[in-house]
């Protein structure tokens, strides 16, 4: 459970689950702090390992005395190390850690960054590479932490860096020549959280290779001298010798052999997914962009920028592939794959081939209910989408505005959609515009989160989830929508809300929403679970407790208790907890102790109280708090 207010009285101890709550909840933050504090020497493959590593070190070792929350600990701890990465290494004294390289996180064969920005965060790059590494530390600290110049000191201090006064003043002055660009440092220009995959030089690692190889040949004809006479120390049995082509796979890039389906056949299907999707798009005929898809598709060149959802391999076709979709889009030739598994973007720049792009995403298991719509460009912050053929209309509605009718959404010949204003790559959450798909049965709620299939939008409870309804469930979910970007970026299929509680508040101060958001990974994998705290009036339900990889809140475990600390109009703080409909008592434990009939608990408490919350399920087991 996590309190509303998260920093405890002056003079306690920071115990390590305590820190370890916090860094979880503030991970991506505190990543973020690392990477823009870290020196702009550093390639940004090398900033964005370093700055995960830099976070994940950042753990007491113990309990420890601490004045302020965990997070302020965690945080300058972060600006410690990173500060330290920027001194130069010296032969006379022993490297700190953070000066080296980082042993964990790895990873071999790929280079990894944040995604472009514009110019503006161009620009606030440069500046912030020009400052010295503590000033840069006040910069950052100001400008996205909120932090007051007392307060940027203490934690330089704190961090172990020298004149903090001369850091705080250069960082007032870059404030001063542009106040306005204090607020990109929560673009994703500076989110080491949400990234691009690149190869790294392909050219020396080929020669590394080959180099390898010749020694590694040179010790096999050593090993094969030394096990004669006979037939050395292996078989290859039925292979091929390495050299040798696959017919297969050379089958598998030709644009002749391409699966083209009618467009009628989905309407004979016994089956309604990408497979029965016809071919489609003015350039559906064009085999020499077909052929250069397909060659991309099976090996990208340096100047490909690929991309893929997490667990989708980005390897060649084993077969020949499903054409969905080649066409003009925006000025942009794109091609819309599908080999079972994953759907495959090409896209190319008209009149060139360089830029080229190659997005994959996973797609398998998919059905009606998931294949209604894929995304087919992305151009200045809009999107396109390209319908499934049993779509029969399209409209668009903003989740934050439930009373606003929906808007027709017009489509071409082919089924793409006119641009919309994707959310996904909004900065902020003013508007969350989602496609109403309907196809004669039923309305579904599709929305961007950045990836090539958008995610379906359910409510109600795990065992018999439904689509939005306008009237119903449209206005909770409008609580809730801007808390959507959490779950950007991992694959997701499906997310569905749940108020599983409706709690009357103390001091007849109005009822409370409990809710649960889950968001499920096409992989099965991955899922994530995010509980809120709806109090009366509040336009959007606070995060009381998240979860990765959990079965909560979903058809595995369909249950659902939560806890937060809540102060009444009248100044009161009273901890308040709920389950869902499968508890039967409540028990609190720790800075509170108390007991509950019913799945509902309320309690007088202290500022910055923490509790354990436990409760009794309907078969007499017991069950502990989401998160």
């Amino acid at each position: 459970m996590r309190s509303q207010d998260t920093i405890p009285s002056p003079g306690t101890s920071l115990e390590l689950e305590h820190a370890e709550a916090a860094l979880v909840e503030h991970y991506p933050r505190l990543v973020r702090i690392a990477y823009l504090v870290l020196p702009p020497s550093l390639s940004r493959n090398r900033r964005v390992l370093t700055s995960h590593s830099l976070v994940q070190r950042s753990l007491p070792r113990g309990r420890v005395d601490e004045g302020g929350s965990g997070y302020a600990y965690l945080r300058a701890r972060v600006v410690e190390q990173a500060l330290a990465a920027g001194l130069p290494l010296s032969w006379s004294a022993r490297p700190r850690r953070a000066q080296l390289p980082p042993l964990l996180p790895r990873i071999w064969g790929l280079r990894v960054f944040p995604r472009s920005g514009g110019a503006d965060e161009l620009a606030l790059d440069r500046r912030l590479a020009r400052l010295s590494g503590p000033a840069r530390a006040a910069y950052v600290l100001r400008q996205l932490e909120g932090l007051d110049e007392d307060e940027v000191r203490q934690v330089l201090h704190t961090a172990g860096a020298q004149d903090t006064d001369a850091a705080v003043t250069d960082a007032a002055a870059t404030h001063r020549a542009d106040p306005r660009a204090g607020a990109l440092l929560s673009s994703t220009e500076f989110d080491p959280c949400s990234l691009q995959v690149r190869p790294p030089d392909l050219i020396r690692r080929r020669q590394h290779a080959r180099a390898a190889v010749v020694g590694a040949a040179a010790l096999a004809v050593c090993g094969a001298l030394l096990g004669m006479p006979g037939e050395g120390w292996g078989q290859r049995g039925a292979a091929a010798p390495p050299y040798a082509r696959n017919p297969a796979a050379e089958r598998a890039l030709d644009p002749e052999r391409l699966v083209r389906v009618s467009p009628t056949v989905w309407r004979q299907s016994s089956r309604l997914d990408f497979s029965v999707w016809p071919a489609r798009g003015e350039l559906a005929e064009d085999r020499s962009l077909l052929g250069r898809a397909l060659s991309v598709w099976a090996r990208p060149g340096r100047s490909v920028r690929v991309s893929a959802t997490p667990a989708t391999p980005p390897g060649p076709p084993v077969g020949p592939a499903h054409l969905l979709y080649a066409g003009l889009v925006d000025e942009v030739r794109v091609v819309l794959l599908h080999d079972g598994l994953r759907v495959v973007r090409y896209a190319e720049p008209t009149g060139s081939t360089r830029g080229a792009a190659l997005d994959f995403a996973r797609t398998d298991g998919a059905e009606a209910l998931s294949s209604d719509a894929l995304v087919v460009g992305r151009t200045d912050g809009n999107v396109r989408y390209l319908t499934a053929p049993w779509v029969r209309k399209v409209s668009v509605r903003d989740l934050l505005a439930p009373a606003v009718d929906a808007r027709l959404l017009p489509r071409d010949a082919h089924g793409v959609t006119r641009p919309l204003p994707s959310p996904a790559q909004a900065r902020t959450c003013r508007t969350w515009e989602t496609l109403e798909i309907a196809d004669g049965t039923v309305d579904r709620f599709l929305t961007d989160l950045g990836e090539l299939t958008p995610a379906r939008l359910t409510f109600g409870p795990p065992t018999a989830p439904q689509d939005v309804r306008p009237r119903t469930s449209l206005p909770v979910w409008a609580s809730t929508a801007c808390l959507l970007p959490e779950v950007r970026g991992l694959g997701v299929r499906t997310v569905n809300l749940w108020r599983y509680a409706q709690q009357p508040l103390p001091r007849s101060a109005g009822t409370a929403s409990w809710l649960c958001l889950r968001a499920e990974t096409w992989r099965g994998r991955g899922s994530r679970v995010l509980a809120q705290f709806q109090a009366p009036g509040a336009p959007m339900g606070a995060v009381v407790a998240r979860s990765d990889d959990s079965a909560a809140c979903g058809v595995r475990d369909p249950k659902a208790l939560a806890g937060v600390v809540w102060r009444s109009p009248a100044g009161d703080w009273y901890v308040l907890a709920a389950g869902s409909d499968r508890f039967t008592s409540l028990a609190a434990t720790g800075g509170v102790t108390a007991r509950a009939r019913g799945r509902l608990l309320a309690i007088r408490a202290q500022q910055g109280t923490r509790a354990e919350l436990t409760g009794v399920l309907l078969n007499g087991a017991r069950a502990g708090a989401l998160g």
